[in-house]
């Protein structure tokens, strides 16, 4: 059966398409087997190195948990402060008034092509020489800088892509029935291009989730792949054990808020799909009215 994107395969195709399976199907087989004789031989495997996760809280008391903590931690607080500054830089790039616009433009340029570890550098020597924050608390908040300042800039660009991917025709139509440019980006637009930007926001969030390691690598933020650092240590070096462990925390979380953002952007699919609502004259003027906060009579 053939589609407009691509016509059925053929039966030559179909024996090809089973060949190349069944070559990658034993290629990944003798992958795998390949690691695991590997790790046995090396004696990664032995019960004494994984048995900490399986048999006693301590472990996961005393370092995993903890680290997984500062992990959130640092990633939420990130999340909340980068999200709304990037909308707010996206929009002021798409202002018609060039004060608001060049500004805008040279913060994300600047802070986009830095790399996140310098960003997190410079924030722990601000805070070390010019504030009064206590040692403890510094690498939390050098890693916190360090992934707003970059990531609100990429968000930045999302949104602003986002925007702009939207047809000019949404914005001739609201200009056309009477709508200013603020209740244009709130009511029109904005709405639009949050499904559209979803996907990139979601991969976006999953970085700051991953990045907040930069911070236990060179920060001494004591997160959940330093914590698992110490950790191997001090059960005998089981590097592979810790290590295999953080990166299924990391999988289940970061498969976690894909998923939610798959459901969250099927919803926003269906509801705009279940609204048929038309703006007219009369709902305009009604919205100019609300927003001056005074009475509105219509012309009669």
């Amino acid at each position: 059966m053939s589609s407009v994107l691509y016509d059925a395969q053929g039966p030559r195709a179909k024996r090809r398409n089973i060949v190349f399976t069944a070559v990658f199907l034993v290629g990944l087989a003798a992958l795998l087997w390949w690691v695991f004789s590997t790790l046995y031989d090396k004696g990664q495997l032995e019960w004494a190195l994984w048995k900490p996760f399986f048999t006693s809280g301590e472990a996961w008391s005393t370092y995993i948990w903890p680290g997984l903590q500062n992990t959130l931690k640092a990633a939420v607080l990130a999340v909340l402060i980068a999200m709304p500054l990037g909308a707010v830089l996206g929009i002021a790039r798409l202002s018609d008034h060039a004060w608001v616009r060049i500004p805008a433009g040279i913060v994300v340029e600047f802070f986009r092509a830095i790399p996140v570890l310098v960003l997190m550098i410079f924030g722990l020597a601000l805070f070390a020489e010019y504030t009064d924050v206590s040692s403890d608390d510094r690498p939390l908040y050098a890693v916190v800088t360090g992934l707003v300042l970059y990531n609100a800039s990429v968000l930045a660009e999302i949104v602003r892509a986002g925007i702009l991917s939207l047809p000019k025709g949404q914005s001739e139509a609201a200009m056309a029935i009477g709508l200013r440019k603020n209740q244009l980006m709130r009511l029109v637009l904005l709405p639009q291009a949050v499904t559209a930007m979803l996907p990139a926001i979601v991969s976006q969030l999953v970085v700051i989730v991953k990045d907040t390691a930069l911070g236990g690598a060179v920060l001494t933020f004591p997160e959940l792949l330093a914590s698992a650092n110490t950790m191997s240590g001090y059960y005998g070096a089981n590097v592979i054990a810790s290590f295999t462990v953080v990166a299924v925390i990391f999988i289940a979380l970061n498969f976690a808020l894909t998923s939610f953002a798959s459901w969250l952007e099927a919803r926003l699919r269906r509801s705009k799909r279940s609204t048929g609502a038309v703006l007219g004259a009369d709902d305009v003027d009604d919205i100019n009215a609300a927003e001056v906060g005074g009475p509105h009579k219509a012309d009669g």
